[in-house]
């Protein structure tokens, strides 16, 4: 597998960026070490371009036809390698080297399902899968679910799509007469991947704990009443150090900046201070019921459950980014050195990387990172000058579970 083209570009006009965009692919695809054909393409714009979506996917269509299949949502923002297009219209492409075997475009017209794919003849089995999803969709945490349990691993990546107008997806694939039928609203979209299909994929972290984790005792729907069989109201209020009575202002400010950590019953308490972990979703505090002594959050809680009040913090953030980094790369670097040709064939060899996707909350960006494509140059930094394309989105998917404040990077590698 070679590398995975990738270009992006920003102009008021969506022809003349997709020009400044093409000009880029076709240098690349011109090069050895870039793949010539690649079948798969990931399409990220941001809602500037939505009235002309349809457009632009026939345009890309037309110039790059050797691409079969193509996926991506909308963003505030996209990203590229080291660079950030945030709130200004703008488009970024990856074409991705990887055999139509290997993966299926699905949407709610093209739902993913164990099966053929017309004209080749092999079934196929999904591993993992990206997935775009429109966050009007009812229900969407238990589709989420449903959806993790299509896939051998159940593990999904990707985001919903945020837009300040109308939401889209394109899910075009070689079975669609025409573009129009690629760009879709509602419900979930993207790719699946077989497990031939190599991928490392990592979550952090926007978020820093402040308080100890206590176990929720009491819950109703989405309040929490009590936590280690204390009010929930007063927990929070010794965490941060503050009282409602007298003159309740300081306190309530200081609620406004403080969020939920809710992870399972059996995640692993974070360290003092430390970073959160994958399995926690941070979720907003939206109310607190004084008479009752709770305090309701942005999710359903259960009985069960971990939670740790915390705040935003920018040193934790760039911190946790550049703890994900590393842990890609020592996953991607051999247990021990290659062993010769006769020798053991178990030894894992090391694996470069083809291609990544940067999903990002719509909340990040590089202003939070401490300045204009500060968090896509961490990235760059760490992981060296590999392609890379993604968005900024309104939540993100990791595993079966919708996230905030978060990033996700997933990773495309080859030996």
């Amino acid at each position: 597998m070679k590398l995975f083209p990738n270009a992006h570009a920003t102009h008021p006009q969506w022809r003349m960026a997709a020009a400044l965009v093409l000009a880029q692919l076709q240098a690349q695809m011109a090069q050895p070490q870039y793949a010539r054909r690649p079948a798969l393409g990931l399409l990220y714009i941001t809602d500037h371009y939505v009235a002309d979506a349809a457009a632009l996917l026939r345009y890309l269509m037309q110039q790059l036809p050797s691409v079969l299949d193509w996926s991506g949502t909308v963003g505030v923002g996209v990203a590229g390698n080291n660079v950030e297009y945030f709130d200004e219209p703008a488009l970024s492409i990856m074409l991705c080297d990887l055999q139509p075997a290997q993966y299926r475009v699905f949407s709610g017209a093209a739902p993913l399902q164990q099966g053929s794919r017309p004209g080749d003849g092999a079934s196929f089995v999904a591993h993992t899968a990206l997935v775009h999803a429109d966050g009007r969709t009812p229900d969407l945490a238990e589709l989420l679910v449903e959806m993790a349990g299509r896939t051998r691993s159940g593990y999904l990546f990707g985001g919903v799509a945020a837009s300040r107008g109308a939401s889209l997806a394109f899910a075009q694939h070689a079975g669609h007469d025409g573009a129009a039928g690629g760009v879709l609203s509602g419900g979930l979209s993207g790719v699946a991947f077989s497990d031939q299909v190599d991928l490392v994929s990592r979550v952090t972290q926007d978020c820093q704990p402040i308080g100890v984790q206590s176990v929720v005792t009491q819950a109703q729907g989405n309040l929490v009443l009590r936590l280690d069989d204390r009010p929930a109201l007063d927990v929070l209020l010794d965490t941060l150090g503050v009282r409602l009575n007298g003159d309740p202002q300081p306190a309530l400010r200081a609620v406004r900046h403080t969020l939920a950590g809710l992870s399972s019953e059996d995640a692993a308490a974070p360290q003092g201070t430390g970073h959160f972990g994958a399995d926690t979703r941070v979720r907003h505090i939206v109310g607190l019921d004084a008479a009752r002594g709770g305090v309701a959050l942005a999710d359903r809680v259960q009985v069960g459950m971990r939670l740790t009040f915390c705040q935003r913090h920018m040193d934790a953030a760039r911190a946790d980014l550049m703890r994900i980094c590393a842990e890609i790369r020592e996953e991607l670097t051999p247990d021990e050195p290659p062993a010769p040709p006769s020798g053991d064939a178990g030894v894992r060899p090391a694996r470069r990387i083809c291609g990544a996707l940067y999903v990002s909350c719509s909340g990040r960006g590089g202003q939070r990172f401490g300045g204009p494509s500060a968090e896509l140059q961490i990235v760059r930094r760490a992981l060296g000058d590999v392609p890379l394309v993604g968005f900024y989105a309104s939540g993100e998917i990791a595993s079966h579970w919708l996230y905030g404040y978060t990033g996700l990077l997933t990773v495309f590698t080859s030996s």
